[in-house]
């Protein structure tokens, strides 16, 4: 097991697993080795601090992955154990966390879903739910955990999942965004657990914060947050008008609409495509921007207003 001294302005978009890489003073980074399509190189695990720890997104239920995070400690004893959200990448790890070191989970509440499955509706999600996590602590926003030297501030950031959450470093004016916000790829939003309309405002949110730096939960750093944060809403926005457009042009259905907007597309992410435009077809039609010919499902068809 090594340790890697990396210089935090440099751009690291996939950076490997299997290496805890220290980012900063406070923060140091491993990834967990379950890298895929929706994954990049692995769900990041974060330690913060020295004297004392907290550690957030334990990941997936990898009990070599938990002994390389608490190897990695040296010693320090974990204070805290935060969790952003409740899919199966990011908060099983916390309980074999909590069971080798007794600390509180806290963060995230339970799983809960934006609404609702309609009559018929398989709830396909990105990430399975961890229906399992239940914390110590559930945490609201600006509640503080601290420690010797770092105080973690929470952000309810909901969107990917309705319990979403992120934690911003004070002392380094960085932000923990787990899967709200992330360089390699835009945030998987699947209904009926995720909202693209809970999603864009928790991004208008970010827009009016000072943070400098993101670290997700997968791949590497975003830099410049202000501006990446108002690029990822005008892509959004920029998807929205295509969507529009489609119904226009006479498709009606999710799949005609991924094959003409998601051209040359790796066929591994069309699963992944087909939820965004379900997620921005619900938004649409509840802001009377497009209607459906019975409940919004991923098998409906739509039509312009």
């Amino acid at each position: 097991m090594s340790e890697t001294q990396t210089d935090p302005v440099l751009d690291e978009a996939q950076p490997p697993s299997g290496e805890t890489v220290r980012l900063s003073p406070l923060v140091r980074r491993r990834i967990a080795p379950n890298g895929g399509p929706f994954t990049a190189t692995g769900t990041c695990s974060y330690i913060v601090g020295a004297e004392s720890v907290a550690i957030i997104d334990p990941g997936p239920e990898n009990a070599h992955h938990i002994a390389a995070l608490l190897e990695a400690c040296a010693g320090a004893p974990v204070a805290a154990i935060l969790v952003t959200h409740t899919h199966r990448d990011h908060s099983p790890g916390a309980r074999l966390l909590q069971a080798r070191t007794g600390a509180p989970i806290v963060g995230c509440g339970p799983h809960r879903a934006a609404r609702a499955l309609a009559e018929g509706e398989f709830p396909h999600l990105d990430a399975s739910a961890d229906r399992d996590h239940r914390p110590d602590r559930e945490l609201r926003a600006g509640e503080i955990i601290a420690g010797p030297g770092w105080t973690l501030e929470t952000l309810e950031t909901p969107g990917h999942t309705m319990n979403h959450l992120a934690f911003a470093l004070r002392e380094e004016a960085a932000l923990f965004s787990g899967d709200h916000v992330m360089a390699w790829s835009t945030s998987i939003v699947a209904p009926p657990d995720g909202s693209m309309r809970a999603y864009m405002e928790s991004l208008d949110a970010l827009r009016t914060r000072d943070e400098t730096i993101y670290w997700p939960g997968h791949g590497g750093p975003v830099r410049d947050p202000r501006r990446f944060v108002r690029g990822l809403a005008t892509h959004r926005r920029q998807r929205e008008t295509a969507i529009r457009a489609r119904l226009e042009a006479g498709d009606r259905d999710i799949g005609a609409i991924v094959g003409a907007i998601y051209q040359g597309l790796n066929p591994a992410l069309r699963g992944a495509a087909a939820l965004s435009v379900f997620a921005h077809l619900e938004d649409l039609v509840e802001r009377d921007l497009a209607r459906c010919d019975g409940p919004v499902l991923l098998t409906s068809r739509y039509a312009p207003v």
